[in-house]
């Protein structure tokens, strides 16, 4: 304390002014008069000092800001200092989603008296001791923040062992005061615990979300720790109940113990080795791919982070495997020389920064490549033709001058053995299959109805509903073309089956009769656990829209029924579009909001379902119930369902 008011009066203005008159009567070797300094006095003491120092408790609660945002940021730090210290076996024991209690045992080296209370000060750690270990990093942490930060928010209480002391030491720290320091008989190792998170910053607590989605963010921090460490035994309890025991194993067993047995079939191994980095781990065969983001891992020589720039690059090597909405799964480890990479960019170190960005990129591209079609997931590029091919008589035999003729007269070879005629395009040759397809167009096609262009408007009303005529047209197999009093209407169809399947399903949920078909045979659905405690907060409300789910196990379900409208097999589709939604700012939203974001989903799923709109009678059909809606003019999330285009602009476009 006395050390900080002595260095406020060293920065004072009134330390400097008397150093100021000192210097002057040295250099000129006689006092100043009086009345100067009178003077410079008064500006000395009247002038108040605005910049000050901020205390130890206020300092450490901003540094706690940027460190611990919340439960799972505080159970993150002690997991990774639990890893540092050598820790074979880690017990994780959380009450209220840490909210009252986050309690971690590991089996370390422990600390001495010493160490134990300095674990506890600001930028004080084992791990750096110089500019060059900041480096080459390979710990887990070294900022020295972690237990500094979370005392200054939290009630805290340490017992820790080294191994060749008789007795251990305990610490109890309240708001960065050590209230309690003795020694204590304990096991070798460190079991830290941290009560009441936030209880001296009321307004941070405040903004905690619920209990599920805070466990939701521990279970996510679990996760990844656990996957980066498989030869470590973990332990998770909740409320009294274990959630998780994790033996320890090899990263395969680690996967499928976390996410699910569902993984073990469609694990495909990685492993390169290059001169930049190693990569190891395991991606998703293309039908592991599912609609939500949070199954994708990256880990710098094993610390997770997030990086776009190299999810990317898998996403990219699993073109045309997936459909465009769908995410590949992957555990992927990248080994790094540290000088290579800097892990100090931001207090969460989920971020980090790349000596080569693009040349990360291109190698990991290549090894996800390499990996899918080595185990023929994905087609290889073989130049050497296999012993079948060689056998067939238009390799072996030689070709013959009828053959060349053919070849010679050519529309291909003639283009493309002339000098600049690989581009060239002959008008006549292209006016000829335009009169080709013309023709073809022409002639009537049994299996299609005979389209024709809409008639003049006839409108029974003032406004700008289509006529209720079937004059309707069919453009690309996605719109409907149909006349206005004003001009054209264009109607994008898949977007007014959305607008009209979600006013029939709010209505039914208005009215809390929603039909459910029963299944004959009830259908598994498995999750990872972070999605499964979303979906199990939202079992009721996807009964009120026709499901019939119920717990089966710690992340598995079993539907057992569905909205009667669903087309069979998108049961699980619409379950992962649902929690993607959940999962990204939606958790937590109050019932209506929730509500109606399944509603949303549920139409748009079932708005993909390929309705006959052939027929003139079904296009009409569509039009009608479009504008029977009560916003016919917009989907559920906002995009134009149709527009008109305008008589004059008509003029325009034509000249």
């Amino acid at each position: 304390m006395y050390q900080q008011y002595w260095g406020t009066f060293l920065h004072s203005a009134v330390f400097k002014g008397v150093i100021e008159i000192i210097i002057h009567y040295i250099r000129y070797s006689k006092p100043i008069s009086s009345h100067n300094c009178v003077i410079f006095a008064k500006q000395i003491f009247t002038v108040p000092d605005v910049i000050h120092l901020l205390s130890d408790h206020i300092a450490n609660q901003i540094a706690a800001g940027e460190v611990i945002q919340r439960p799972a940021s505080a159970v993150k730090e002690l997991l990774e200092n639990a890893i540092d210290a050598g820790a074979t076996e880690i017990q994780l024991v959380l009450k209220d989603a840490g909210k009252e209690l986050i309690q971690v045992i590991d089996n370390g080296k422990g600390m001495s008296p010493t160490d134990a209370r300095m674990s506890f000060e600001r930028h004080a750690t084992s791990k750096i001791r110089s500019i060059n270990d900041l480096f080459t990093i390979r710990t887990m942490g070294f900022r020295g923040e972690a237990l500094a930060s979370i005392a200054a928010v939290a009630q805290v209480e340490m017992r820790t062992r080294v191994g060749d002391m008789d007795a251990g030491t305990r610490l109890v720290i309240e708001g960065t005061e050590v209230k309690v320091a003795e020694p204590v008989a304990t096991a070798v190792g460190t079991n830290l615990m941290v009560k009441n998170l936030f209880y001296n910053v009321p307004a941070r607590r405040h903004f905690l979300k619920s209990n599920t989605t805070e466990f939701r963010h521990i279970i996510d921090e679990f996760t990844r720790i656990a996957l980066a460490h498989p030869y470590i035994a973990f332990r998770l309890f909740h409320n009294g109940a274990e959630q998780y025991h994790l033996e320890a194993g090899n990263p395969k067993t680690r996967v499928v113990a976390l996410l699910g047995n569902s993984y073990e079939k469609n694990l495909v191994p990685v492993e390169e080795q290059t001169d930049l980095l190693n990569i190891k781990g395991f991606i998703g065969k293309p039908e592991a791919a599912t609609r939500t983001r949070g199954m994708q891992f990256f880990f710098i020589n094993n610390r997770f982070i997030k990086n776009a720039y190299l999810n990317h690059a898998v996403v990219n090597a699993y073109e045309g495997l997936i459909e465009k909405e769908s995410f590949p799964f992957y555990v992927l480890f990248l080994e790094v020389d540290p000088a290579r990479v800097d892990v100090n960019v931001h207090p969460t170190k989920q971020e980090v920064k790349f000596e080569d960005d693009r040349l990360m990129y291109t190698y990991l591209n290549a090894a996800v490549k390499h990996a899918l079609a080595r185990y023929n997931i994905a087609p290889s590029l073989d130049f050497t033709l296999s012993p079948d091919i060689q056998q067939l008589s238009s390799v072996q035999l030689p070709s013959t001058h009828r053959d060349r003729d053919n070849v010679e007269k050519g529309y291909l070879f003639n283009n493309f053995t002339q000098g600049g005629q690989a581009h060239f395009i002959d008008k006549n040759e292209g006016l000829k299959h335009w009169q080709e397809l013309y023709a073809v167009a022409k002639q009537p096609d049994a299996d299609t109805p005979s389209i024709s262009l809409p008639s003049q408007p006839s409108l029974h009303s003032d406004n700008d509903e289509p006529a209720n005529s079937k004059n309707a047209l069919l453009v690309q197999g996605s719109m409907l073309l149909t006349t206005v009093k004003s001009g054209l209407m264009l109607i994008h169809i898949r977007r007014a089956q959305e607008r009209i399947w979600y006013e029939r399903l709010l209505e039914e949920w208005n009215s809390g009769n929603t039909p459910s078909q029963q299944l004959l045979f009830p259908i598994s659905y498995e999750t990872a656990a972070p999605d499964a405690l979303l979906l199990t907060e939202a079992l009721d409300d996807l009964g009120r829209i026709g499901f019939d789910i119920a717990p089966f196990g710690p992340n598995s379900f079993v539907i057992r029924g569905t909205p009667t409208a669903l087309p069979s097999g998108e049961e699980k589709n619409l379950l992962d579009e649902v929690i993607e939604q959940l999962k990204h700012g939606a958790s937590d939203a109050v019932d209506n909001k929730r509500a109606e974001l399944l509603l949303t989903h549920m139409a748009r799923r079932l708005s993909r379902n390929k309705q006959a709109i052939h027929q003139p009678e079904s296009q009409q059909a569509l039009i009608d119930e479009l504008f029977a809606c009560g916003q016919p003019e917009y989907t559920p999330d906002g995009k134009r369902v149709f527009t008109i285009i305008k008589r004059e602009e008509l003029d325009d476009m034509l000249g």
